[in-house]
């Protein structure tokens, strides 16, 4: 069997109060208004390999950091917690500090996309803030949007030397390849993976597809196709790392369905690149232990 790392999967208990996006008065979100955690997810990574996850943070609150931290000692199978803090603040750099004594965390993930400033990621980080991520040896997960990719690309480019994953391909308009909001993310991204110190995640999205695509692993692969083509060519196997992206996969399809999707075009590749983007760039990049 393909052994696979998991670079992006959530456990999320609502009654923390943690995560105010989940709204059960939201008939789009009704199905993720419960508890995720360790013991649901685990059964299918044993069924299709995933000897490991990235836990990454769903909350804009440290003390989901702390609750991840927690699963994270009680469970072998998450590799590393991608967590939060407020990047904006000069008090980040003791929470960085205080953070870092967990020997799973990873880095962090400030949720650009819901900011109400697009521009925020290029002016808003405090240096110091910056600095401490640099110096701890932390990564940077960069949760955008197409929108978000110029105002990345400059703060990418004062900060050559943090490690940086694109999350979910920064969500391009899947399905609509031959419109005009598709080709300036295809520019976009490809101007982001020309600097070296930047990798992407091949995960989440299926959800942003059309929803007459989902539950259906063919249709998925169809408008799913030009995306990973074009991750593919700017990013080659040493910087694309697969994730499911559960449980918010679940409002597209399922775990053994994502898979199936994702190994119709990974299983293209040589069995040496095909274990880079199911493993290999995760483990680097997050500096993952396993057995």
């Amino acid at each position: 069997m393909v052994t696979r790392i998991d670079s992006h999967q959530h456990f999320w208990q609502p009654a923390r109060g943690d995560y105010t996006w989940l709204r059960a008065d939201v008939p789009a979100l009704e199905l993720l208004v419960r508890d995720f955690m360790p013991q649901d997810l685990m059964p299918l990574m044993q069924a299709h390999g995933v000897t490991r996850t990235v836990l990454v943070q769903a909350a804009d609150s440290e003390a989901e950091t702390g609750f991840m931290h927690e699963l994270a000692a009680a469970h072998d199978i998450i590799g590393g917690v991608v967590g939060w803090v407020d990047l904006g603040r000069p008090e980040a750099t003791a929470s960085l500090e205080r953070m870092a004594r967990h020997p799973k965390f990873k880095g962090v993930r400030p949720m650009l996309q819901d900011l109400p400033d697009d521009d925020w990621i290029a002016r808003m980080p405090h240096p110091d803030a910056v600095r401490t991520l640099v110096r701890l040896g932390l990564r940077f997960d960069a949760l955008v949007k197409p929108r978000h990719l110029s105002p990345l690309l400059r703060f990418l480019k004062h900060w050559p030397q943090l490690p940086v994953v694109i999350d979910h391909g920064a969500k391009p308009p899947v399905g609509a390849h031959g419109g005009e909001a598709f080709a300036q993310w295809r520019k976009e991204i490809a101007a982001v993976a020309a600097l070296p110190q930047v990798c992407c995640k091949f995960s989440g999205l299926w959800g942003e597809a059309p929803q007459s695509t989902h539950g259906s692993v063919e249709a998925a692969v169809r408008v799913v196709r030009p995306v990973w083509e074009h991750l593919l060519e700017c990013f080659g196997p040493a910087r694309l790392m697969w994730g499911s992206d559960w449980p918010v996969l679940t409002l597209a399809g399922d775990y053994a369905g994502w898979i199936s999707v994702s190994d119709n075009f990974i299983g293209q590749l040589s069995a040496d690149e095909q274990a880079q983007v199911w493993r290999g760039t995760a483990q680097r990049f997050y500096d993952i232990a396993t057995d």
